[in-house]
């Protein structure tokens, strides 16, 4: 496999699926073998806008493919999932990784006994501003993210939290190597009959304390990360692709003899967060290693997903272990 292209199709060729589709016809290690949507004529433009093959039953491409980007709608993961890894297929599927614990466990066994790499598609952890502040955290005692959309039509298959909610509750989970201990969320609808507002606060076990947000009928954007710990501020703009961070300089002291506070702000502008995670998914398929996000952290994030859903369902007032 090192010494030839990788065979690879993408299964679900709407908004998102085209963007996968970009990047593999890119990727000089990929032969894009073909694409695959239920519509027909979406299939056949597809196809015929980047010179490949269209299918409209993903069972008809998994005998000829290496890997594949699984980009259906939520709903319809679970299903073609189990078919593409019984096939021995390796998967980079779109978040959520399912709308269900039970079946993203199977997904996650099914990988694991065919010796598959099971990459979920939370690619804001590809975020350079993510993936530069990272190192940097340590021992943080309060996290505040802000994800805020316009309302669009697409997504509109899952609330906010499974939308939005769930990159920042990726990078959260990834952030603080400790356990749940309460949670409390909030949230409404406003335009669709699904949540598009949501809050949730958690508590881990170490103490760290963690204030998300998230709303899809927003009149700006913002896609913001703010980490507070002992010896500096980070915030982490997503969408400007820009970190700042605000530390104490204990070196150099001021008229008063205070630690100095010094600010450097990075921008990366000259970056692709979507073609660095499928980079990262050809590499992990090529090495057989362990994706940079894998079937394990896409399912922590939907539990706590589910979780905050639950309590935005039943209208919970107060704080209550979550687990």
């Amino acid at each position: 496999m090192e010494q030839t292209k990788l065979k690879i199709a993408v299964i679900g060729v709407g908004h998102l699926g085209e963007y996968h589709v970009q990047k593999y016809r890119a990727h000089p290690g990929v032969e894009l073998v073909g694409v695959v949507d239920v519509v027909r004529d979406r299939a056949d433009e597809i196809a015929q806008r980047y010179d490949t093959k269209a299918y409209t039953d993903h069972r008809d491409i998994l005998d000829r493919v290496d890997a594949v980007s699984l980009a259906v709608t939520t709903e319809m993961h679970f299903e073609v999932a189990k078919d593409v890894l019984a096939k021995g297929v390796h998967m980079l599927i779109e978040k959520p990784i399912t709308y269900d614990l039970s079946e993203a466990d199977t997904l996650i066994q099914m990988a694991r006994e065919r010796d598959l790499v099971l990459q979920v598609g939370l690619v804001e952890r590809f975020n350079p501003a993510i993936v530069k502040m990272m190192p940097m955290v340590d021992n943080p005692l309060f996290v505040e993210s802000h994800r805020m959309n316009l309302f669009t039509t697409r997504g509109l298959d899952v609330d906010v939290v499974l939308d939005l909610m769930i990159h920042d509750l990726d990078i959260i989970l990834h952030m603080i190597p400790s356990a749940v201990r309460e949670l409390h969320a909030v949230g409404m609808p406003v335009i669709t009959d699904k949540t598009d507002i949501a809050n949730a606060r958690i508590i881990f076990e170490n103490g760290t304390a963690a204030n998300l947000t998230a709303s899809r009928v927003s009149g700006k954007m913002l896609r913001k990360i703010r980490v507070f710990q002992p010896d500096a501020y980070m915030s982490a703009d997503c969408g400007k692709r820009q970190l700042t961070v605000i530390s104490l300089d204990n070196q150099k002291k001021n008229s008063h003899n205070f630690p100095e506070v010094t600010t450097s702000k990075e921008q990366y502008a000259d970056c692709d967060p979507l073609n660095d995670e499928i980079t990262a998914f050809i590499n992990a398929v090529i090495k057989r290693s362990a994706p940079v996000v894998t079937g394990e952290d896409g399912r922590n994030a939907l539990r706590i997903a589910l979780n905050i859903i639950d309590q935005i369902e039943k209208g919970c007032q107060n704080f209550s272990p979550a687990f």
